[in-house]
C-alpha cells in the first residue's frame, strides 16, 4: 500500500504490543513494486514517546534477533573507536566538557529570558515565531503553513523534535507527504519502520536489507541495484535531488539557536540539510525550547564537542546557519516553532532538568552495554538508550517525574546496569546514572501506596531483615553456597529455581564460591599460636 505520492502508507499500531513481522519481512520487486508486508518491525505509533510493550518485554523480543545484535555490535564498535581517537587529540577535552555543561546550566537558569530574546531577534530579522505547548499544537502550525503555500509535499532535514511530535504522520493525515532527506531517515521511512538510534536511525539495518527496501519501495530505484554502499547512496541521491528541486516548503530541526542574534544552526554530514535550508521558498524550523545558547561565541564550544562525540569527526562536514530572511538569498519566508511538549515540567525538576542539557550526540548509546544488545526499538520511544531512559519518562510524566505503575515508560529508568559509561562520554557531563537512580526511587515511592501484595516489595523487606543482623546475614551467605552445585563447567548457573529463575531467564548467574567471605577471613587470619583472629563483625 502506498500514498498518492508513492511513499509507503503509515502502519498504525493497534495495541500496546508490537505487530512485528521482522526486519526485511517484505518481499518487494524491482521497479518500485510495493512489498506485501511492511519491512519495519515497529508500526508507526499513535504516541511517538510511548509505544509497544514495557522495556523488559520488548527487550526480550529484540534479544532474540541475532541479525539485529550483529548489526548493532559492529556499528557501535566502529563509532566508539573513531570517537576515542579524535577525543584523545584534544588536550583540553575535559575543560571543553566543563564549558559545555556550564553553558547549559546557564541556559536552564535563564530560559524564559533567553527565549524572549530569541523571539525578539528572529522577528527583527524577518522571521515569524510560533509557540507550541504540545505536539498537537506544533503539528497544526506546520500543517497550516504548508497548506497556505499550496504544498502537498515537504522536504525534511533530520529532526528529533519532529519525530517526537509525530509530524510526518500528522501531515499525512492532512494530505501532505513529508519526505525525509537524510539517508538513514529515508531508509527508515521507506521501510515503514521507526528509528532505533538518535544519530544513525537505521543502525539496525545492514546493506543487503537496505538494497531490498530501495528495490521494493523507491519507485525510481535502478532495477539492477546492488548492495554496494556507493550504489545505494547514488540511488538515494538521484531520488532526493528531484524532491529538492520541486519542494516549496522545507521543515528542519535545529541543533542550536543563538539568543543574542536570532541565528539558527543545523549540523549534518550529507549536504541534504544545506539543500533543504536554501532551495525551498518557505522554511519551517521546529525546535525544542532547550536548544538555546546565550551568545554566538558559545557555539565555539559545542561545534568542537558535538562532531567528536557523535560521528568521531573533528568537525561537521556541513554546518548551516541562518538568521531570519535575506531577500534574494535562501527562503523568502522563515517560521520558527518553539516546542515545549513537557519540557517545562522537566525544567522544574531540580534533579532531572539536566536531561535537557542533551545535545543529541548519541555518545551514550554507543557505549551502553544494554543498548548495544537490545537496540533502540526496545525503549518504545524516539529517544532510545541512556538519554532516552531519563528523558522520555520525564517528558511523558505528570509534574514530579512519576510515570505511574501502568505506564510502559515507568520501566525505562531500569534499562541500565548503572555502569557509568554514559556519564564518562557525555560531552556536557549529564549525570545519567544519578538521574536513573532518582527516577527509580520516585517510582518505588509512588508504588508504596498501592494496595495488595507486591512480591518485589516483600522480597526487599525480607532482604532488609536479613541484612540488618550480622548473624542472619552470615547464615544467608552459607546457605547461598549450596547453589554452587547448579553451576556448570563455566561456573555459571543458566537455569535456577524460583525466585532466581527471574534472573536466569535472560542472563547467567555466577555460581557462588565454595567459601563465604567470613569463612575465608577466618581461615586466612587464624594464628594457631595466638588463637583465631577477630571476624569482620567483631572488628566492627
Amino acid at each position: 500500500m502506498s500514498t498518492f505520492l508513492g511513499l509507503p502508507g503509515l502502519r498504525r499500531s493497534t495495541g500496546t504490543g508490537s505487530t512485528a513481522t521482522g526486519a526485511g519481512a517484505g518481499t518487494g520487486t524491482a521497479g518500485g513494486a510495493v512489498a506485501d508486508e511492511p519491512f519495519g518491525p515497529v508500526p508507526h505509533p499513535q504516541e511517538p514517546l510511548r509505544w509497544g510493550d514495557a522495556f523488559p518485554a520488548a527487550a526480550k523480543q529484540t534479544l532474540a534477533n541475532d541479525q539485529l545484535r550483529r548489526n548493532l555490535g559492529h556499528a557501535t564498535q566502529v563509532i566508539r573507536t573513531k570517537r576515542a581517537a579524535v577525543v584523545d587529540e584534544v588536550p583540553d577535552w575535559e575543560a571543553l566538557r566543563d564549558a559545555g555543561s556550564g553553558v547549559k546550566e546557564q541556559v536552564m537558569a535563564h530560559l524564559p529570558e533567553l527565549l524572549e530574546q530569541l523571539e525578539k531577534n528572529v522577528t527583527a530579522r524577518g522571521g515569524v515565531v510560533h509557540w507550541a505547548r504540545d505536539a498537537a499544537e506544533a503539528n497544526r502550525i506546520v500543517a497550516d503553513i504548508a497548506k497556505a503555500k499550496g504544498a502537498d509535499e515537504v522536504v525534511k532535514v533530520k529532526s528529533m523534535a519532529t519525530q517526537e511530535i509525530g509530524l510526518n504522520e500528522a501531515l499525512a493525515e492532512e494530505g501532505i507527504a513529508a519526505v525525509e532527506t537524510d539517508l538513514a531517515e529515508l531508509i527508515v521511512q521507506l521501510a515503514d519502520d521507526m528509528p532505533s538510534h538518535i544519530l544513525v536511525p537505521a543502525i539496525h539495518r545492514n546493506r543487503t536489507e537496505i538494497r531490498d527496501i530501495f528495490l521494493a519501495r523507491m519507485g525510481d530505484a535502478p532495477p539492477d541495484l546492488s548492495d554496494v554502499p556507493r550504489e545505494l547512496a547514488m540511488a538515494a541521491r538521484a531520488h532526493l535531488r528531484r524532491k529538492f528541486l520541486s519542494a516549496k516548503v522545507a521543515v528542519s530541526g535545529a541543533n542550536f539557536a543563538v539568543a543574542d542574534t536570532g541565528t539558527l544552526a543545523v549540523v549534518e554530514s550529507e549536504g541534504n540539510g544545506r539543500m533543504c535550508l536554501t532551495l525551498p521558498e518557505t522554511l519551517v524550523t521546529v525546535m525544542g525550547i532547550e536548544k538555546l545558547v546565550p551568545t554566538f561565541d558559545d557555539l565555539e564550544v559545542f561545534l568542537q564537542l558535538l562532531p567528536r562525540s557523535s560521528t568521531g569527526e573533528r568537525m561537521n562536514p556541513y554546518t548551516s546557519m541562518w538568521t531570519g530572511v535575506t531577500p534574494g538569498d535562501g527562503p523568502a519566508e522563515f517560521h520558527l516553532v518553539l516546542l515545549d511538549n513537557g519540557r517545562t515540567d522537566v525544567l522544574a525538576d531540580e534533579v532531572g532538568r539536566s536531561a535537557l542539557h542533551c545535545i543529541r550526540c548519541s555518545a551514550c548509546l554507543n557505549v551502553c552495554p544494554v543498548y548495544e544488545r537490545v537496540g533502540g526499538h526496545a525503549y518504545g520511544s524516539v529517544y532510545p538508550g541512556p538519554i532516552g531512559a531519563i528523558l522520555t519518562p520525564q517528558l511523558t510524566a505528570s509534574s514530579g517525574g512519576v510515570s505511574g505503575h501502568g505506564d510502559p515508560n515507568a520501566s525505562l529508568p531500569y534499562a541500565s546496569t548503572l555502569c557509568g559509561a554514559c556519564y564518562e562520554v557525555c560531552p556536557v557531563k549529564i549525570d545519567i546514572p544519578s538521574i536513573l537512580v532518582d527516577l527509580r526511587a520516585r517510582e518505588v515511592d509512588a508504588d508504596r501506596s498501592r494496595s495488595g501484595i507486591d512480591p518485589w516489595a516483600a522480597a526487599m523487606k525480607a532482604a532488609s531483615w536479613v541484612m540488618a543482623d550480622g548473624d542472619r546475614f552470615a547464615l544467608a551467605g552459607r546457605a547461598a553456597t549450596l547453589g554452587r552445585g547448579l553451576g556448570g563447567r563455566d561456573h555459571a548457573i543458566s537455569v535456577a529455581p524460583p525466585p532466581a529463575s527471574a534472573w536466569t531467564r535472560s542472563r547467567d548467574l555466577p555460581a557462588p564460591p565454595a567459601q563465604t567471605f567470613r569463612e575465608w577471613w577466618r581461615d586466612e587470619h587464624t594464628d594457631p599460636a595466638a588463637g583465631p583472629a577477630a571476624t569482620p563483625k567483631e572488628q566492627r
